[in-house]
């Protein structure tokens, strides 16, 4: 049941509002370093589908061919004794023509049909999909996104202006796309949205913000959801550590609304201790982050009914 190929694939499939859709893709090319067209990628990356609000599903690689005939071939070899199996047929896809329901469940059996196991709708032991991609065919293991972020939604300490859960998990995805040895910061980390979204995620991420009372319900919605994070209370002037990425949510709201002045400073502070950072604004702030030492490598905007935020990669 090995992936035969010589390079390891995986294809996501994704589903996003049109409001999403620029925040989607940059998430897509943090993740991957390339965006697609369409709403399904291949990439020889390997990440978890719920670690993303965007990706419906993964397809672990096992087989391709130019037809489904040519797969059916293929898993004329896969025994799975008494273990139980069923076959998806993935509906999104790059073909012109939507397959009709009927000719999904056809294409199912006739590649169910061949597998040594039990088939079982209900409760299978293994779940493979099928998926047609770039004139090909690929049938693999299947991994259903679960949306973590949904359990987030509700937290005992809340504010209307913090970022939605997706926003926030899209860009601790954006910020750190491969935690591994990766150390993180959120300076202004509020009532700790970002937070939770990045230590359900394993990201080693650390919390900050100079209001005593934002850090008491960012520390209070971390334990709520069983995190264990750090969070410090104090002007970012005082981060004396190195980060690899910091992520900057620029304070707005009726507890820290940050001037001009204190903007720059942040900023400033961010490129001392920083040697990336993710900055989110509902203002344009081009000038002043370039006045920080920084270049632009990257943005996106997301839109929220007519309020709009600006996400930007900094390094």
């Amino acid at each position: 049941m090995e992936n035969h190929n010589l390079t390891p694939a995986y294809i996501y499939t994704y589903a996003c509002s049109p409001e999403e859709l620029s925040l989607c893709r940059m998430e897509m090319r943090s993740l991957f370093g390339l965006e697609s067209p369409f709403n399904i990628i291949k990439s020889p990356t390997s990440i978890d589908p719920s670690r993303s609000p965007f990706i419906k599903e993964r397809i672990e690689v096992m087989h391709e061919g130019d037809s489904v005939q040519e797969i059916v071939e293929q898993v004329k070899h896969i025994q799975l004794d008494e273990s139980t199996f069923k076959v998806i047929f993935v509906k999104i896809n790059d073909l012109q023509e939507k397959v009709e329901y009927w000719e999904q469940r056809a294409i199912e059996r006739e590649i169910g049909w061949p597998i040594q196991g039990e088939a079982d709708m209900h409760e299978p032991d293994h779940i493979f999909g099928i998926v047609p991609l770039g004139r090909k065919w690929y049938f693999g293991k299947y991994l259903k996104s679960e949306a973590i972020w949904l359990h987030h939604l509700k937290k005992p300490r809340e504010y209307s202006t913090a970022l939605s859960t997706r926003v926030a998990r899209a860009v601790a995805n954006i910020a750190v796309p491969k935690p591994e040895g990766v150390k993180a910061i959120d300076p202004c980390c509020g009532i700790g949205t970002v937070l939770v979204e990045a230590l359900s995620m394993g990201i080693d991420i650390v919390g900050r913000d100079i209001n005593p009372l934002v850090t008491d319900g960012s520390r209070e919605n971390i334990a709520y959801f069983g995190h264990v994070g750090e969070v410090t209370t104090g002007p970012i002037s005082e981060v004396s550590e190195k980060y690899d990425v910091a992520i900057i949510d620029m304070p707005y709201n009726l507890y820290t609304h940050a001037s001009p002045e204190d903007q720059l400073s942040i900023l400033q502070n961010a490129r001392r201790f920083a040697g990336k950072v993710v900055v989110i604004t509902i203002e344009t702030m081009d000038e002043m982050i370039k006045e920080a030492g920084f270049e632009i490598a990257d943005r996106c905007v997301a839109n929220k009914g007519s309020f709009s935020r600006q996400i930007i990669v900094c390094e």
